[in-house]
């Protein structure tokens, strides 16, 4: 959900980049000094934006704020990327399954160049995206949304880092929680795959050191 509030000073949260938990007023809209804009984890309450779950408050330019954490459910948050898995057309839209309680709906004209007459042909269960268009072939698995959020953070991700220096591949992935993967061997998409999922919560250093081994293995 998005909120916006017209205030007049100037001033970041003294929170910013610390945890939070449900309660904490993480801002005084009354000294913010421009459009707040809320993302997942915050709710206006009158002149204060209250924290609804525990994780490490973040900001971004021009003025949003959102609660980061890790959830294994994907609760939807305005301005996503997330990868959808199509599992219905009807007329004018498609239906999306984006791992959140219920289904986000696509509009066909939605596509870049899409008219009534040139529509893209994208059917059931065929693993297409909602944020990056058409994900032909490949595979797809499901992450945590705070593993996710870190594979898109910069500087690059340790282990992305590390598997772009021995691995030819690409990826793409989704805030809630899923990642696309497809290369020319199927042996290069598992191995991507299994360093991803396994290096949640390893440090930088121990990320490279996995993604050796897993290159050793593959000898």
């Amino acid at each position: 959900m998005e909120v916006q509030e017209r205030v007049q000073a100037a001033a970041l949260s003294p929170l910013l980049n610390q945890i939070v938990a449900p309660g904490d007023v993480v801002l005084d809209l009354t000294k913010a000094g421009k459009v707040v804009r809320l993302g997942g984890g915050l709710r206006q309450d009158g002149d204060s934006i209250v924290v609804t779950r525990a994780g490490r408050l973040r900001h971004t330019k021009p003025n949003k704020y959102w609660v980061e954490g890790s959830q294994k459910r994907y609760v939807p948050n305005l301005e996503d990327g997330v990868i959808g898995i199509v599992t219905d057309r009807r007329f004018e839209a498609f239906s999306l399954d984006i791992g959140a309680p219920t289904f986000a709906t696509l509009p066909i004209l939605a596509f870049e160049g899409a008219t009534r007459r040139n529509a893209p042909n994208l059917q059931a269960v065929s693993n297409k995206s909602s944020g990056f268009g058409p994900l032909k072939n490949g595979y797809i698995f499901d992450c945590s949304t705070g593993l996710a959020r870190s594979l898109l953070s910069k500087p690059m991700c340790p282990v992305l880092e590390a598997l772009g220096k021995r691995l030819s591949y690409e990826i793409a992935v989704g805030l809630n929680g899923r990642v696309w993967v497809n290369a020319e061997e199927p042996s290069t998409i598992v191995a991507v795959s299994n360093a991803i999922l396994a290096a949640e919560f390893l440090t930088p250093a121990q990320q490279h050191i996995m993604v050796a081994r897993i290159m050793e293995t593959m000898q």
